[in-house]
């Protein structure tokens, strides 16, 4: 197993917003620039500080939805990478957090803290903004909150490399960084860059933090370096974010497509191909000859036969628990209603069409990284949403069928 993923259960938490008491010299407080973060397309300098988005300025100009407007703005595979001897850490950091109104509060995001590649400590932020959203109506009304700070200390008196990975499932302004000794931007180590597009699942759903999502996972043992482009909701196949892939520099490329077509009843089979082969000629366009691997959706019971749309199962409130629906007929799928499984045909006979003229294509079937023998172990909490351990699972086997010997990314060193 890869260092990086050792497990980290007997390290004890940071608590949220820390005072700063046990500075022994004038803290000494760094901008932050682009150098010093990985994993974000634009960044946003607004009242509070830096807002890293996951899509360029052009992308989200073309979108009103709200649903996308959080997701990218939530910082999935972003961090803060730097070197320094270091061994108190401050960031002050404005987070807005989803609260879905009727349904159990979803855990307070996690801050990963790697140093020389370990995992060596997480902490959260407490205030911030609430983004209160009511499943009924669609509504959502954004309460103000102050700043908060993660503070990291005790680490080891040596030039280190250092990574926090910002919450997967939070809004994260950077508002100021501090440490008691200067921080410099970490040198390019020459890794393959890995560009991955996916749904919320890929986004980071469920995981336990936002260095065990499962791209995260996949890319410690893969040795890449992430571009995580998990949108929750939004892997709609939408031109915008084929044209940020495209425009984005990577040495290898997946997209992971379906389950999102199904749970918002986006568009018909007629619609589907055409729409896929749009997608792929766009990013194309930017990386003709790049490893660009073609992900089908993982099992999900509830749409594997009947279509969408998803909708909340609101008896399971009384549970405690928020789980969901398939709100479909699976008569319609004779009208050309999309299903996993008619999803996954069309996406293998698309993939093998096209990979006639492009050698570089490829195909895998997303049950191979998660099947019926792991719904049977692990099953989805929400009947949507792969667990941590399904998550670790997940990247595990990604990374084995992608980047092992044999697989299309098979990792070397750029």
């Amino acid at each position: 197993m890869n260092d990086r993923l050792d497990d980290i259960s007997d390290i004890p938490e940071t608590p949220a917003s820390t005072p700063a008491t046990d500075w022994t010299t004038t803290p000494v407080t760094t901008p932050i620039t682009a150098d010093l973060l990985r994993g974000a397309l634009d960044l946003e300098y607004t009242e509070h500080g830096v807002l890293p988005h996951r899509l360029p300025a052009r992308a989200r100009a073309q979108c009103a939805d709200g649903q996308l407007a959080v997701a990218e703005a939530q910082p999935s595979g972003v961090r803060l990478v730097f070197r320094t001897r270091a061994g108190v850490i401050e960031l002050d950091a404005l987070r807005t957090k989803n609260v879905y109104k009727g349904a159990p509060p979803r855990p307070d995001g996690v801050y990963d803290l790697l140093v020389d590649g370990r995992l060596a400590g997480r902490a959260s932020v407490s205030g911030g903004n609430v983004l209160l959203v009511d499943m009924t109506t669609g509504s959502a009304e954004t309460r103000p909150g102050p700043v908060g700070t993660v503070r990291f200390s005790g680490l080891p008196d040596r030039v280190k490399d250092v990574e926090i990975w910002l919450p997967h499932n939070e809004i994260t302004q950077l508002v100021a960084l501090r440490t008691d000794a200067p921080v410099e931007p970490l040198p390019d180590g020459g890794r393959k860059k890995w560009l991955h597009h996916g749904s919320s699942i890929s986004h980071g759903s469920d995981a336990a933090s936002p260095s065990t999502t499962w791209p995260a996972l996949a890319g410690f043992l893969g040795d890449v370096e992430l571009t995580n482009l998990g949108l929750g909701g939004s892997a709609l196949l939408d031109p915008f974010t084929a044209r940020a892939l495209r425009d984005t520099p990577a040495d290898v490329i997946s997209i992971k497509v379906g389950i999102n077509l199904v749970n918002t009843d986006l568009m018909r089979l007629r619609a589907f191909g055409p729409a896929v082969h749009g997608f792929l000629d766009t990013v194309r366009e930017g990386h003709p000859t790049t490893p660009l691997l073609v992900v089908s959706p993982i099992l999900c019971p509830i749409h594997e036969d009947t279509p969408g749309p998803s909708a909340p199962d609101f008896s399971s409130l009384s549970e405690g628990k928020l789980r969901f629906r398939a709100a479909g007929d699976p008569a319609e799928r004779a009208a050309g209603k999309l299903t996993l499984n008619v999803i996954r045909d069309e996406l293998a006979r698309l993939v093998e069409q096209r990979a006639a003229d492009d050698p570089n294509l490829h195909y895998l079937d997303g049950r191979e990284l998660y099947g019926e023998a792991d719904f049977a172990e692990l099953p989805l909490p929400d009947q949507l949403h792969p667990d941590a351990a399904a998550h670790r699972r997940i990247g595990e086997r990604f990374a084995a069928l992608a980047f092992g010997s044999g697989g299309p990314f098979a990792t070397t060193r750029v």
